[in-house]
C-alpha cells in the first residue's frame, strides 16, 4: 500500500479518536495549562488502552520535538517509559510519570563496542558510573552493543563480549539493573556490526550466564536480518529483556504500508510471559509526530 493510503489511514484513525483525546491534544497546544491539568484533560485516551503492554518509545525519533513536550504527548498517548536517554534527561520525563526504559550516555558507541578488548577498561569505567546512576533512578535497562566485526570470528567476538561484560554484568546483578545488548541489521543500517543474529547474541547471554544480561530484540533489525520473528521470538525469549518495533523496509511508520504483522507480534511476545516494555522506534513520516506514535501503539496495543 502507497504512503498516501498509509496517511489516509493515520488521519482517519485520528478522526475516531475520543473526544478526551481530542481535549488532549488542544491542552498539549496551551501554554497556559498546567501539567496536572493537561494530564487529567487526556487521561481518557490513555486508560483506553488495554493494559496488556508496557509501551514505549524512543526519544531520537522525534528529536526534532523538545524533550518536555514529547514527554508530556507520549504520557497523554499512554506511555509508561522513554527510551534511550541520558542521565541528565531522566528528571525530565519523570515530571510526567515516565521512566527511562532504557538507559544511555554519550559514550555508548555501536562500532566500537565490547567485542574489542582495546575498548574494555574504558567502557567499563564509564558503564559503571552509568549502571549506579540507574539503580540510583530505579532504572532497570541499560543498552550496550558488540561493535562491528573488523574480520572477528563469532568466537572470538563472544569470548572478547564475555570477557569484557563480565565485571559489569557482576555489578548490575548487585544493583538490580540488566544489560542489554541489541540486536542490530548489518544489511542496511549498520554495516559490519557483530550482534546481528539473534543466536549468536543467545550464544553470549549463555557464555555470560547471568538474568543481568539479556538481548534488546529489534523486531525491525531482525526483520531485515533473519525474518522468521514470532518463532524466533517463542524460542528464545528467555534471553530477551526488551524489544524495539519499526516498519521494514524504511524503518517507518508499522501500519499497513509495510510488510511485519504487529498485532500477531505483539501477541506472541505477550504468550511468552514477557512483562516488560515494547518501545516503538520507527522513524515518522506523518505531519504531526505524535499522531504517528498513537498509531503504533494502538497498532501494538493487544
Amino acid at each position: 500500500m502507497g504512503h498516501s493510503n498509509g496517511r489516509r489511514t493515520a488521519l482517519k484513525n485520528i478522526a475516531l479518536a475520543t473526544s478526551g483525546a481530542s481535549l488532549g491534544l488542544t491542552a498539549l497546544s496551551c501554554k497556559t495549562e498546567t501539567k496536572e491539568e493537561s494530564q487529567e484533560l487526556v487521561s481518557e485516551e490513555a486508560t483506553a488502552l488495554k493494559g496488556n503492554i508496557n509501551h514505549a518509545a524512543c526519544y531520537w525519533c522525534y528529536g526534532s520535538m523538545p524533550l518536555d513536550s514529547f514527554a508530556q504527548g507520549a504520557a497523554a498517548i499512554g506511555l509508561k517509559g522513554i527510551d534511550l536517554l541520558k542521565p541528565e534527561e531522566w528528571d525530565t520525563v519523570e515530571q510526567y510519570g515516565l521512566k527511562c526504559s532504557v538507559a544511555t550516555d554519550t559514550f555508548a558507541n555501536i562500532e566500537n563496542g565490547f567485542n574489542d578488548p582495546g575498548n574494555h577498561a574504558d567502557l567499563q569505567a564509564k558503564y559503571a558510573e552509568l549502571i549506579d546512576k540507574a539503580a540510583a533512578k530505579g532504572i532497570k535497562n541499560v543498552i550496550v552493543f558488540s561493535g562491528n566485526r573488523r574480520e572477528l570470528s563469532d568466537e572470538e567476538g563472544i569470548a572478547n563480549c564475555a570477557e569484557g561484560l563480565q565485571p559489569l554484568v557482576k555489578q548490575a546483578e548487585e544493583k538490580g539493573v540488566i544489560l542489554i545488548m541489541e540486536l542490530l541489521n548489518s544489511k542496511v543500517d549498520h554495516k559490519d556490526y557483530q550482534c546481528d543474529h539473534t543466536a549468536w547474541g543467545a550464544q553470549l547471554c549463555e557464555r555470560i550466564g547471568s538474568e543481568h544480561f539479556k538481548l534488546l530484540y529489534d523486531i525491525y533489525h531482525m526483520q531485515i536480518m533473519e525474518g522468521d520473528v514470532i518463532r524466533t521470538i517463542q524460542d528464545y525469549n528467555q534471553y530477551i529483556a526488551h524489544y524495539h518495533t519499526g516498519g521494514v523496509p524504511g524503518r517507518n511508520e508499522i501500519n499497513d504500508s509495510q510488510e511485519l504483522n504487529y498485532p500477531a507480534i505483539m501477541k506472541a511476545i505477550l504468550e511468552t510471559g514477557y512483562t516488560g516494555y515494547v518501545a516503538q522506534e520507527f522513524i515518522p513520516t506523518y505531519d504531526d509526530k505524535l499522531a504517528a506514535l498513537r498509531e503504533g501503539v494502538r497498532i501494538c496495543d493487544v
